[in-house]
């Protein structure tokens, strides 16, 4: 075993324990971006002022009679940017834009002494538009070809001769919403400048060096010049990693203009208005399967939503085409990605980074196909599990797929599912009016960015003379527990207790050049980085504990913070063996660095290992769903998860259970809207609150709810022998859709293929009941075309609309 992953007697790491921060949490102690202006003097407050048009030119901003209101300070304009008016890395981004791009598109930004006054000064302002046709939907953008950025295809194998040789083909379409972030804490930022005009801004942010790299060419200066703190995040999945630098560098312009300090904090209508969502996608596919069900080719195309600018629309299609395969062997393949341009928010990372949507297309495709096939879906997926040798569409060798196997049927064990099928058969049989489903769904994701230059992180280490350790890492704290875990590693690597270790606030003076804290990433890349940090320092400590103990340093071993001699009764304490290396002049801090290896990937043919390793899953989840109405609940989740050796088992329950429950909110309640009409508000998003945007609650929740985390799964090359847990439990989250999908097929006779839009809110639901119902039109059968429910989303006007497969006949020779 490397040394990177093997751990030491008595580790910390492994330990059950609460978030570093979960007293502070719960007694609302804990501070957050905003919180600081209650200790800054002198804060302005920062207002946008917000086109209400979906898109146009600007050929008029009058500023004065904001000027006129009392208390408005500043009216920031692109005439006041002193370096580059651009808040992203594409340079497609106009901070202060001359064109409106979408509905609410901040064109400058009110200062003023309170946010009453900002926010009348920011009314005030007049602007004049020459209105411009809009694209609002999908269809419209493909219909228009309205597309931007790359166009990758990902080939492997001959697609003709795998459909040749297909028994069974089946082609279809399908459409899927988007998903808001709304974090519990909006988009913030605080700058103020020192006197030597170093410009210190407090972000909420997820990747704290762009935010620097932003905030320094928007104000025309050098990086060391900037320095970004991000104390804590209430939440970010995501969407705080592209969209804060254009917040952080308003603020940022604003007190370098004022001298005084800027305050900007969006509230929950401006966030939801100004800021992008998960990608919604449209997926065409045509798939073929031999007689026994097996997938032999599959021809897609996927099309992202990408709103106006690219932002991170790019890599996100791109790991929605590495991740179409999830679980599934796919011999021959061609999967081309695109980026429609659409006048609304810029759409960004969202928890899973496109993983999520590529994989929704194929468990849509199977859940549909199966009737077709004659096959259960649960019986269909096994049947296409990867084996070993095995590799992707793209050409990564699958390693580990006997896990994929293994927690499947764990799945299966575990929920009693066998026992359960027979009392939903027998349930169902004996009401006419309520049906349960039950469904098993897999997850196979992958760990690493797929642009191999972020595969990188630091850390500083410092132990101070009285035995304290105080660690800066790279990542970003946004609740999902990386500062615990990087405190157990620290620890653990030290051999001293928690206690002696705190951390410090993420900064960009403390760790330069940091990645993005995202693509379930940060624990692999700042743990290791930690780790290797301690390491340099524990050796150091080795050589003047074997001096004072009169051994060899590879004999000591410092556990539990006491320095011991193999086969010796002496011993050390660790603070007085910290003061005695400082006395000897040992250097007591250390920089850790650690990168991925084994990564390499061509963008330009879609072809490499872009991945470290693959996090596995799977999850039962059983429905019950009333006929007349299409409500359901969820009765029961039961889910297996990969998590390698835990760092911090409890923590990774905790991000198994929430990931689980956004997927699900996401594929069955989150339904965000536009005013797609032609008048006067067309663009504007309707759903621009809690009220109006159903998020998951505690209704929502299984009755019951089993996460076990996989045992004696140790992974080779990660830190401490863990998997990253962030975004692959999302996706777990299929077992729902696909469980109600075999509900609403139980409503009518056996065979039928049910269509369900995403999401499947209770109105999508009922529409697939009543195709199921007319279940005799929609049989199986080669040759017949089958007309369901939507697959375009929930019905709008009332009225169920159509998609459709077609199942064709492909006669093989000597069949």
């Amino acid at each position: 075993m490397s040394q990177l992953s093997e751990r030491p007697e008595k580790s910390v790491v492994g330990v059950p324990m609460p978030h570093e921060s979960a007293a502070l949490h719960v007694t609302g102690t804990a501070l957050y971006t905003d919180d600081l202006i209650h200790r800054t003097k002198d804060v302005l407050h920062a207002y946008p002022v917000q086109a209400t048009k979906a898109h146009g030119r600007i050929t008029a901003l009058r500023t004065e009679p904001a000027l006129a209101v009392p208390g408005v300070v500043r009216v920031l304009t692109v005439a006041d940017v002193p370096g580059v008016n651009d808040a992203g890395m594409k340079h497609d981004e106009p901070l202060f834009p001359s064109e409106v791009m979408f509905y609410g598109h901040a064109v400058a930004w009110v200062l003023a002494e309170t946010l009453e006054a900002a926010r009348i000064g920011a009314a005030a302002v007049e602007v004049e538009l020459d209105e411009l046709p809009s694209v609002i939907t999908l269809r419209e953008a493909i219909a228009a070809d309205s597309f931007h950025g790359a166009r990758p295809e990902m080939l492997t194998g001959d697609v003709e001769a795998g459909f040749a040789d297909s028994a069974h083909v089946f082609t279809g379409e399908f459409q899927f919403s988007d998903q808001e972030h709304f974090y519990l804490e909006t988009h913030a930022a605080l700058a103020l400048v020192d006197e030597a005009e170093q410009v210190f801004v407090q972000s909420s942010t997820q990747h704290p060096s762009e935010t620097q790299e932003i905030v320094a060419h928007v104000l025309g200066l050098h990086s060391h010049e900037v320095t970004v703190q991000c104390l804590r995040m209430g939440g970010g999945f995501g969407g705080k990693e592209m969209q804060p630098h254009g917040f952080a560098a308003v603020a940022a312009l604003g007190a370098k203009l004022t001298g005084r300090p800027v305050r900007l904090r969006l509230n929950r209508t401006q966030d939801l208005t100004m800021s992008g969502k998960r990608h919604g996608f449209n997926a065409t596919w045509k798939i073929g399967f031999d007689a026994e069900g097996r997938i032999q080719a599959l021809d897609a195309t996927l099309t992202a939503d990408g709103g106006w600018s690219l932002d991170l629309s790019e890599p996100v299609v791109a790991r929605a085409l590495c991740h179409i395969d999830n679980t599934y062997w796919i011999p021959h393949a061609r999967v081309a990605g695109r980026i429609a341009r659409t006048n609304k928010a810029s759409n960004t990372a969202f928890r899973g980074f496109g993983g999520p949507q590529g994989m929704l297309v194929i468990e849509d495709i199977m859940g549909r196909c199966a009737p077709l096939l004659g096959l259960d879906p649960t019986e269909l997926r096994e049947r296409n599990f990867y084996r070993q040798g095995q590799s992707t569409p793209y050409g990564q060798p699958v390693t580990q797929p006997e896990r994929i196997s293994a927690i499947w049927e764990q799945v299966k064990d575990n929920g009693g599912i066998a026992d359960r099928r027979r009392e939903i058969a027998a349930f169902n049989s004996a009401h006419q009016h309520t049906k349960r489903g039950l469904a098993i769904t897999g997850v196979k994701f992958g760990i690493s960015f797929n642009l191999t230059a972020f595969n990188q992180g630091g850390a500083l280490v410092l132990i101070y003379k009285d035995g304290s350790v105080l660690i800066n890492h790279g990542g970003t704290e946004m609740g999902q527990g990386l500062h615990t875990k990087m405190l157990q590693v620290a620890a653990t690597t030290l051999g001293i207790p928690l206690h002696k270790v705190r951390l410090a606030p993420t900064r960009t003076d403390k760790v330069p050049n940091t990645s993005a804290t995202a693509a379930s990433a940060g624990a692999d890349l700042n743990g290791a980085a930690v780790k290797n940090a301690c390491h340099q320092l524990r050796e150091r400590l080795l050589q003047v504990a074997a001096t004072q103990l009169g051994s060899h340093a590879s004999d000591v071993r410092i556990v539990e913070g006491v320095a011991r001699t193999l086969g010796s009764d002496k011993e050390l304490a660790w603070d007085d063996l910290v003061r005695t290396a400082y006395f000897q002049r040992v250097q007591l801090s250390a920089a850790g660095f650690y990168r991925t290896e084994g990564l390499h990937w061509d963008a330009k043919v879609f072809r490499g290992s872009p991945f470290k390793y693959f996090a596995i899953g799977a999850a039962a989840a059983e429905v019950e769903v009333d006929g007349f109405t299409g409500a359901y609940r969820i009765r029961r989740v039961d889910i297996v998860h990969d998590v390698g050796d835990s760092l911090s088992p409890m923590i990774d329950i905790g991000q198994v259970e929430g990931g689980f429950v956004q997927g699900a909110g996401w594929l069955t309640l989150e339904d965000l809207r536009w005013d797609t009409g032609d008048g006067p508000h067309r663009g504007r998003l309707l759903t621009q609150a809690a009220s109006t945007y159903k998020l998951p609650s505690f209704s929502e929740m299984p009755a019951e709810f089993n996460v076990t985390l996989l045992e004696n799964a140790t992974e080779e090359g990660a830190v401490y022998g863990s998997k990253a847990v962030g975004e692959p439990p999302l996706m777990l989250a299929f077992s729902v859709r696909e469980a109600l999908r075999q509900a609403a097929a139980a409503f009518g006779p056996s065979g039928v293929s049910v269509e369900l839009a995403s999401p499947a809110t209770p109105e999508a639901v009922y529409w697939a009941i009543q195709a199921a119902r007319q279940g005799g039109a929609f049989r199986t059968g080669l040759g017949h075309t089958l007309t369901n429910s939507s697959h375009n989303g929930s019905a709008h006007n009332g009225s169920a609309p159509e998609g459709e497969i077609r199942s064709e006949a492909t006669t093989l020779s000597g069949a």
